[in-house]
Formats: structure tokens, C-alpha cells, sequence
């Protein structure tokens, strides 16, 4: 059974949507995560840098998870807000291994999140810790601290190491996500 498939199992709805926004700077994994979770035969061999915007959908049961994958490049984070209002998940991908960028990418996160449409919602928001199998990778903990993540206190957040090519932790946060999703639809929140 896939990610999805539990994802579906355990929210245990019906015909109901969970729209996502993928987020962070480029080059960071946001499109080779999202190619992870995709079936086999839908894979992509070359993952390449998104231009805009890429929307995948998944059927998974009775669960149509939409992916906004959003470009990290700078001239086009400025889109990510146009999605903000209609988001009930965000995944915010960080490149581990790039301390140099760690403070443009605390600054866009927190651009996000006192922005109109999310400050005041309880959204969850799932950071992922990516690269980590680089040499140069910082922890989990540690991207936690340069980010600021013990500040965000009006949402609940989870952050996980992850290795977007091999797969490894993604499967932790999207567990994690679903059981967020699963509390939002139980207390009527979307």
C-alpha cells in the first residue's frame, strides 16, 4: 500500500480533496519529492528546475491530493500567495546542505506565514530537512534553529531529515501530515 493509499486509509473520507502547497527556495527538492510519491508508470526520469508553477493530482481511494509544486526561483515566489487562501497543508522543502541560503529561506517562510490568508489559520505546516545524506548537511534540529521554528507557535509544524531521491524520512512526514489532515476534517477546519 502506498503513501497515499494509508493517507487515504486513515483519514478515512470520501470524494474529499486536500490541497497542498509545496514551497521553498530552488534547488531545494520540492520536485524530486513529489516525483517520490508518484506512481511508477507517472515518474519522471529527469527532474528539472520548475518554471511558475507544476500542479500534480493524485486518486488515491476516495482522496484527491492536489500538490501545488511551487518555483523557488526569487522572481517567482512571489505566486506562492496567490494559493495561500485555498491551502489546508503546506511542505516546505529546505536544502540542508546550503547554509549560505538558510536565511533567504527563513525570511521567505516567515514572509509566508504573517501573510493575510495564513497567519491566523491553524494550517499545518510539514518542513522538510532535505539533502541530508550530503557531507555538508546540517540536522534537522539545526535547520529548526536557523529557521526559527520554535517561534511559530499558532500551527502545528514538524520538521523531518529527508532524502528526496532515495526516499528516506518522507514517509515519516507524511504521516505526520495526514494525522494534521485527519484532525482538521474530525473538527470541521478546511
Amino acid at each position: 500500500m502506498g503513501l497515499f493509499d494509508k493517507l487515504a486509509n486513515i483519514l478515512g473520507i470520501k470524494r474529499k480533496e486536500a490541497d497542498i502547497l509545496v514551497v521553498g527556495l530552488d534547488n531545494s527538492g520540492k520536485t524530486t519529492i513529489i516525483n517520490h510519491f508518484k506512481p511508477d508508470e507517472q515518474k519522471s526520469v529527469d527532474i528539472v528546475p520548475t518554471i511558475g508553477f507544476n500542479i500534480e493530482k493524485f486518486r488515491v481511494k476516495n482522496l484527491t491530493f492536489t500538490a501545488f509544486d511551487m518555483s523557488g526561483q526569487g522572481r517567482y515566489r512571489n505566486l506562492w500567495e496567490h494559493y495561500y487562501q485555498n491551502a489546508q497543508g503546506i511542505v516546505f522543502v529546505v536544502d540542508s546542505a546550503d547554509s549560505l541560503r538558510m536565511v533567504v529561506a527563513k525570511d521567505e517562510l516567515e514572509m509566508m506565514l504573517q501573510h493575510k490568508d495564513i497567519k491566523d489559520r491553524p494550517i499545518p505546516v510539514l518542513f522538510f530537512a532535505n539533502k541530508m545524506d550530503l557531507r555538508e548537511s546540517m540536522s534537522s534540529v539545526k535547520v529548526s534553529q536557523a529557521l526559527g521554528l520554535d517561534n511559530v507557535k499558532n500551527k502545528p509544524w514538524h520538521i523531518c531529515s529527508s532524502n528526496a531521491i532515495t526516499g528516506e524520512g518522507l514517509q515519516e512526514g507524511v504521516e505526520w501530515l495526514t494525522d494534521q489532515l485527519r484532525y482538521m476534517v474530525q473538527n470541521k477546519r478546511f
